[in-house]
């Protein structure tokens, strides 16, 4: 018999408490995994490839004062912008204060909107149609499935910041890498109300990632002493700090590692530790039989790694089900818009999951494994 069927058979030689061992490593390391892909999400991967070449212009005070519509014209002409969208958020409410059926209602010009967000992917005659109708909206795949929406059903969203509900007809239905719960609709609808002539931000389209920087300094420069000072951002940068709104995102996700990875640690090491201790007897026979110390030793952090490994194994499946689950669901809310399960992050908390289980049994099993045979052969037990 090898030393890694040693290794599987003694891992099952209890199967109640291994089963419970993994059933709580996995809920460890779920809650493990989920923070990582949390912090992956926001921080390290780059969304969208055109995402990298988008900024975000907002009031320089906060993001729900507008600003002045003629700074669009002012910020098409700053060298290396491509193209400049203003978006503004209607605020509306769709169905009854208890509904769950919540969306984005945002406004912007159909004529250039699908230009800056190339990545949206809509049949060119939706578009055409969208482009035409100034009560047309498009909205994405997700959000017409799970309202049930067909093209050229009529949308009433109920006007909570303004006084008046939008009349809306589907002209459109877009599908996008990232689900998202928005519908977009031409603003010229809302301007023509309310006569308000500001945005509350515009989308920026640079030519090239290099220039992404200097035109968020430029846009900035440009409007420092006007009555509506900017600030200028990478679009990633800006749905980060919204983000950060809610508190100190960063400071949270590592705390909840670091606690998550020190319980997991004391229940794996108090499991493997009383495995070993109640195997004294069975060790002393071992050496009789000729195994060295550091072959016992192996076997036993074996038995431990093989149990996280287990538990991180159930852990993934749980996880992958999990994100997929808040991505596609109607209340994912900025989950839908940022999480993605990555190999690298199962790939870490798998090398997580295995030193757990070195460290768990590293000196209970390197003391064992020095037992005096006879002082083993005594044990009762």
């Amino acid at each position: 018999m090898t030393l890694t069927r040693l290794v599987g058979r003694n891992v099952w030689r209890n199967r109640r408490r291994s089963v419970l061992t993994i059933l709580s490593l996995s809920f460890s390391f779920l809650l493990l995994t989920f923070m990582m892909t949390i912090w992956r999400s926001f921080y390290v991967e780059q969304w969208t490839t055109k995402g990298a070449l988008r900024l975000v212009c907002r009031h320089r005070v906060s993001l729900f004062v507008a600003m002045p519509s003629y700074y669009r014209e002012k910020i098409h002409a700053v060298p290396g912008v491509v193209n400049v969208v203003p978006m503004n958020q209607f605020w509306g409410r769709y169905g009854d204060e208890k509904s769950k059926n919540g969306f984005l209602q945002i406004g912007v010009d159909p004529q250039q909107f699908l230009d800056v967000y190339a990545e949206y992917e809509i049949p060119p005659q939706q578009v055409a149609a969208w482009q035409r109708d100034p009560a047309g909206a498009i909205a994405s795949t997700e959000l017409a499935q799970h309202l049930g929406w067909k093209l050229g059903d009529r949308i009433v969203v109920q006007g909570v910041k303004y006084p008046f509900d939008l009349q809306l007809t589907l002209r459109g239905v877009y599908k996008t890498a990232i689900p998202t719960q928005a519908v977009f609709f031409n603003w010229n609808y809302v301007e023509q109300k309310i006569h308000r002539g500001k945005d509350d931000v515009f989308l920026i389209l640079a030519d090239s990632a290099r220039d992404v920087g200097p035109i968020a300094v430029a846009v900035d420069k440009l409007f420092h002493n006007a009555p509506e000072p900017t600030r200028t951002e990478a679009e990633q940068t800006f749905d980060i700090d919204m983000v950060s709104t809610i508190g100190n995102v960063k400071a949270f996700l590592l705390s909840i590692c670091l606690a998550v990875l020190f319980a997991t640690l004391l229940v794996s090491a108090n499991t493997i530790a009383m495995s070993i201790r109640e195997r004294g007897r069975e060790v002393a026979v071992l050496r009789a039989l000729g195994f060295t110390p550091k072959v016992i030793l192996g076997l036993f952090v074996g038995e431990s790694v093989a149990l996280c490994v287990a538990g991180w194994l159930l852990a993934s499946l749980a996880a992958g089900a999990l994100v997929y689950a808040l991505v596609h669901s109607s209340g994912g809310g900025l989950f839908a818009v940022f999480l993605r399960l990555r190999a690298q992050t199962l790939v870490w908390s798998l090398l997580l999951a295995g030193l757990v289980g070195v460290m768990s049994a590293a000196f209970p099993a390197y003391r064992i494994s020095r037992l005096n045979i006879v002082e083993g052969l005594r044990q009762i037990g």
